[in-house]
């Protein structure tokens, strides 16, 4: 592991996901899932969230949309909140949604407006 991109993948999230989540998902890490945990924090949030080639706002617009288009309920939510924290309007987030569903069908799109209800809701947004 590359302590250093590990840390700045660390850093970038929690600034996203809040520091309550990653600690509760670094906690729950046992020799099953501390591998993958240590993982994504170094790849996905330290090597490809932190690249200079798209901004915050445009990388949690593309992880919607794919969370979306693979209907993966787990995530969505959290990265709807996300979303919100990296500057993306609700108004942005449904548009996401509607294009996901002519792409990915109906009730993925359906799902994802739902967990976005429930993101909203616990910002205390509308």
């Amino acid at each position: 592991m590359d302590k250093q991109t590990f840390d700045k993948g660390m850093k970038l999230r929690r600034e996203v996901l809040g520091d309550e989540y990653v600690d509760k998902s670094m906690a729950a890490a046992d020799d099953l899932s501390r591998g993958l945990q240590n993982l994504l924090t170094q790849y996905a949030w330290g090597e490809v969230w932190s690249r200079p080639g798209l901004d915050r706002k445009a990388r949690s617009k593309i992880t919607l949309a794919m969370l979306a288009a693979l209907n993966r309920p787990h995530e969505r939510k959290l990265h709807v909140l996300g979303a919100l924290k990296n500057g993306v309007s609700t108004e942005e987030i449904g548009e996401i949604f509607l294009q996901a569903a002519v792409y990915a069908g109906g009730p993925a799109a359906l799902d994802a407006v739902r967990a976005a209800r429930e993101a909203f809701k616990e910002a205390n947004i509308g």
